[in-house]
C-alpha cells in the first residue's frame, strides 16, 4: 500500500459515458465542481463503456491511460465523475499509486470548505463520516495489522475495529447534537407560525444566482460567487412587504444533479425551512442550456425532502445575459403569477418580483368595506393606527363606511383588542371589494 497525501491540488479527471445508463453526468459541471474545490484540473480522460467494471470501474487499457496521465502531469489525485464503490476505489488506488476520489468525495470536500456555522460543520462531518465508514478497510497503512510488541498487545481489538467503533460513536453523537439543533429550529419556526409571519424560501440549482438575488432583495451581504455551492449555511433575513408586513426570507444550499442521498439526509435539518415555507421561490438560470434538466433535478430533491407540495413561483434569473429581454410576470389561466423574469445583478425586474410575491401571499389579505357604528369607535381608531384604512365616508344614518386592507391575522387581532366579534362586523352591501 502507499501513503496517502494530505492534500491534492493537481488532478486528473475521469469521465466515462455508459450506454447502459439513462442519465449521465455532465463533464462541464464536473469541471466546475473541481474548480470550486480549489483543485487544478491538469487533464481529462474520457471514454465509453457498456457498463462499469466491477473491479476497476474502467477497463485495463483505460486505467493505463489514466496512469500515464498521472505520471505525465505529476498529478496528486484522480477524480472520477461517478460514484465508486469502496472496493473499486481501493483497487484503482492500488493500481495508480495515488489518491482517488469519486464525485461524492469531491462534493463533500467542497461542503467541508464552505461550512461556516456550527450546524453546517456538524452536517458536513456527519456526511463525511457516513461516507468514510464504508471505506475503512485497508484505507490506511496503519490499519493493516494489530500492533505488537512489549506494552502494545491489547485485549485483541484490531485498530480497524477500534476505528469503526469510534466512527459509530461519533456519528451517534452528531445525530444527537443535530437533533438538538432541529428542536431549536422548530421552536423558532413555531414562534413565527404563532405570529403568522410568512416564510419565503429560495431554492434552486447551484450557481443559479440565489444568494445574489437574496442580497438584492434583503440588502444583505451574504457571500455570493460564480461557483458551485458558494453558499452552504442557510441564512434568514426579515423583510417588509407592502400590504403583507414582515416576512422571513431564507437562502438555502443549492441543489445539484444526482445530489448524494447521504448529503440530503445530513442537511435535512437545514432543508426543513423549505418544507415549512409559505412560498418557495425556485430560482432558475434562464441562460443555462441545461435549464430544463436542472429544474427537474430541483423538483426531485424537493420531492425527496417532502417540499414538492409547497406553493411555488419560478424566478427566471440572469435575463441580462439574454438579448433584448425585459422583466415581466407570467400568469396562469387564473391570473395567478407563476413566473417572474429578473436580473439579480442589475436589479431589473425587482419591482415585478415583489409585486408577484405580494400577490401570491395576499391570498390571506382582507380587502373590504365595513360598516362601523358609533359604538365601534375603538376598532376604527385601531384601524387608523395600523395604517389599514384606505378610505372612509359617512352615511346619512351616522354610520361610517371604512375601506380596509390588512392581513387576516392582523384583522383578527384588532377585532380581539377592540372587543368585537367577527360575526358582529357589518359589510357595506353596495361597496364590497372582495378578497384579493
Amino acid at each position: 500500500m502507499f501513503e496517502r497525501p494530505d492534500v491534492g491540488e493537481r488532478a486528473v479527471l475521469v469521465h466515462i459515458d455508459f450506454s447502459s445508463h439513462d442519465e449521465s453526468e455532465d463533464p462541464g459541471e464536473f469541471r466546475e465542481l473541481v474548480s470550486s474545490a480549489g483543485v487544478e484540473a491538469v487533464a481529462m480522460v474520457t471514454g465509453k463503456r457498456n457498463q462499469p467494471s466491477s473491479r476497476l470501474f474502467v477497463g485495463e487499457g483505460k486505467l493505463e491511460e489514466i496512469h500515464e496521465a498521472v505520471i505525465q502531469h505529476e498529478a496528486d489525485v484522480v477524480l472520477f465523475n461517478h460514484a465508486l464503490s469502496p472496493s473499486q476505489e481501493r483497487n484503482i488506488e492500488r493500481e495508480l499509486k495515488c489518491r482517488v476520489l469519486d464525485r461524492t468525495g469531491v462534493i463533500l470536500d467542497i461542503f467541508a470548505q464552505r461550512a461556516r456555522t456550527h450546524e453546517g460543520k456538524l452536517q458536513v462531518e456527519l456526511a463525511q463520516l457516513e461516507h468514510m465508514s464504508t471505506r475503512l478497510v485497508r484505507g490506511w497503512t496503519h490499519l493493516e495489522r494489530q500492533k505488537g510488541g512489549i506494552g502494545l498487545r491489547g485485549p485483541g481489538e484490531t485498530q480497524l475495529e477500534t476505528d469503526r467503533r469510534l466512527l459509530r460513536e461519533r456519528i451517534k453523537s452528531i445525530h444527537r447534537r443535530l437533533e438538538k439543533v432541529r428542536r431549536q429550529r422548530n421552536q423558532g419556526r413555531r414562534a413565527r407560525q404563532r405570529a403568522d409571519i410568512p416564510t419565503i424560501s429560495l431554492v434552486g440549482y447551484t450557481n443559479a444566482g440565489k444568494s445574489t438575488l437574496f442580497n438584492r432583495m434583503t440588502t444583505s451581504s451574504v457571500y455570493a460567487a460564480n461557483q458551485l455551492f458558494a453558499t452552504l449555511d442557510p441564512t434568514l433575513r426579515r423583510l417588509e412587504l407592502p400590504d403583507i408586513g414582515p416576512v422571513v426570507m431564507a437562502d438555502t444550499v443549492g441543489f445539484i444533479r444526482h445530489l448524494p442521498h447521504k448529503l440530503v439526509e445530513a442537511f435535512r435539518a437545514t432543508l426543513e425551512e423549505t418544507t415549512e415555507a409559505s412560498l418557495l421561490l425556485h430560482v432558475i438560470d434562464c441562460h443555462d442550456e441545461r435549464r430544463d434538466e436542472n429544474m427537474e433535478q430541483v423538483h426531485e430533491v424537493l420531492h425527496e425532502i417532502g417540499a414538492d407540495e409547497r406553493p411555488m413561483m419560478q424566478v427566471f434569473n440572469k435575463i441580462d445575459l439574454l438579448e433584448d429581454f425585459t422583466p415581466r410576470i407570467d400568469r396562469d389561466e387564473n391570473g395567478v403569477p407563476v413566473r417572474v423574469w429578473v436580473s439579480a445583478v442589475s436589479g431589473a425586474g425587482m419591482t415585478e418580483l415583489f409585486d408577484a410575491m405580494v400577490e401570491r401571499l395576499a391570498e390571506d389579505v382582507i380587502h373590504q368595506f365595513v360598516l362601523l357604528g358609533p359604538q365601534d369607535g375603538k376598532l376604527r381608531a385601531l384601524l387608523h393606527q395600523t395604517g389599514s384604512v384606505l378610505g372612509e365616508r359617512h352615511t346619512d344614518s351616522g354610520d361610517t363606511v371604512v375601506e380596509v386592507r390588512l392581513q387576516n391575522r392582523d384583522w383578527r387581532q384588532l377585532l380581539s383588542r377592540a372587543g368585537v366579534r367577527p360575526e358582529d362586523i357589518r359589510l357595506s352591501a353596495d361597496e364590497v371589494a372582495g378578497g384579493e
